[in-house]
């Protein structure tokens, strides 16, 4: 007859000995997830790149390659600029640029690290991107024209049309970010992102989520190539670098104001939940213009997705008002 305590010994080690294996099991189970999470992201983009169609054009710029779609064989030029992460921006802001160019002559510019461009190891602080920008449009001959932009265009914008007064005859900004907007010294888990993106859960994720786009107006065809260009191009180590000088951009850009006589719209979401002030903080920039206008509009943050119309007519009339 064996001892109490041996038989109290055999009682403790099978539970233990069951929470093991099935801990095991787990464990198991999570690496064989994650390596068939990893293996479909690495074919799927190796297919996806295949079926990426191209668009616009190659400008050289730092020895790289700069994608910029030109439409429109107007008179006056606009050149249009991306919010931060903007996967393709030329296909992003394709409704307002079939509005815009019978009147215009349209150019949307690619960052590096955007769309169809090239990468860059090169630090995406503002200088460097509104430097490039610039010099992708001097390869183009386009030296005089009104920039237009959404989001964090709102920082690059600030800096480029005090840099080239001479060139930019008017800033559009479409609910366009503000220096001084609160929230932004923020510091992002930059290494989380980077593991989301090597190890395929950022196209899971992507997925399971569902398109963004799909109660738009965009065609199928459209939707398909920019959900394929933000699965290859969201949280690259471009786009990361540039999130990572995030802060430092907006508190470089807080001396800046915009040129008192350069004409300036803003295109502002009417009800944003998450930075307060916004609408003031947007008055602010237009008091002292002489020829400064704010638009409130009901929306997401991205309003050329919904007010592409409204926006491109507004613009064609605020252009007549400043003239």
């Amino acid at each position: 007859m064996q001892p109490k305590e041996e038989v109290t010994k055999k009682r403790i080690r099978k539970p233990l000995r069951i929470l093991l294996k099935t801990l095991g099991v787990i464990a198991i189970a999570i690496v064989l997830f994650l390596a068939i999470v990893f293996l479909v992201n690495v074919f799927a983009t190796k297919s996806d790149q295949a079926k990426i169609v191209p668009y616009g054009q190659h400008v050289s710029v730092d020895g790289k390659n700069m994608n910029v779609l030109i439409q429109g064989d107007g008179k006056e030029t606009i050149v249009l600029l991306p919010g931060y992460g903007t996967a393709a921006p030329a296909l992003d802001f394709k409704l307002l640029i079939d509005e815009l160019s019978p009147y215009y002559k349209v150019v949307a510019v690619e960052p590096f690290g955007y769309g169809l461009s090239d990468g860059t190891e090169k630090d995406r602080t503002t200088e460097n991107i509104v430097s490039e920008v610039h010099e992708a449009l001097q390869q183009l001959n386009i030296n005089r024209y009104m920039l237009m932009g959404h989001s964090i265009t709102g920082i690059y914008g600030i800096n480029y049309v005090n840099k080239y007064p001479n060139e930019v005859t008017a800033f559009v900004g479409i609910d366009s970010s503000v220096p001084t907007q609160p929230g932004m010294d923020v510091k992002f888990p930059l290494k989380t992102f980077a593991f989301l993106k090597k190890s395929g859960l950022q196209r899971l994720a992507v997925k399971l989520g569902g398109s963004p786009y799909a109660e738009l107006a965009f065609d199928d065809r459209t939707i398909e190539q920019m959900t394929m260009l933000s699965n290859r191009n969201s949280n690259s180590s471009t786009m990361l670098n540039e999130m990572d000088h995030i802060s430092s951009n907006f508190k470089g850009a807080q001396g800046l104001t915009f040129p008192k006589d350069l004409p300036l719209l803003l295109f502002v979401q009417a009800d944003n939940q998450d930075i307060a002030g916004w609408i003031p903080l947007h008055e602010g920039q237009i008091k002292d213009s002489v020829h400064g206008k704010v638009i409130t509009m009901e929306g997401s943050h991205y309003l050329h997705h919904t007010k592409f119309k409204e926006i491109a007519e507004d613009v064609r009339a605020f252009m007549e008002e400043a003239k």
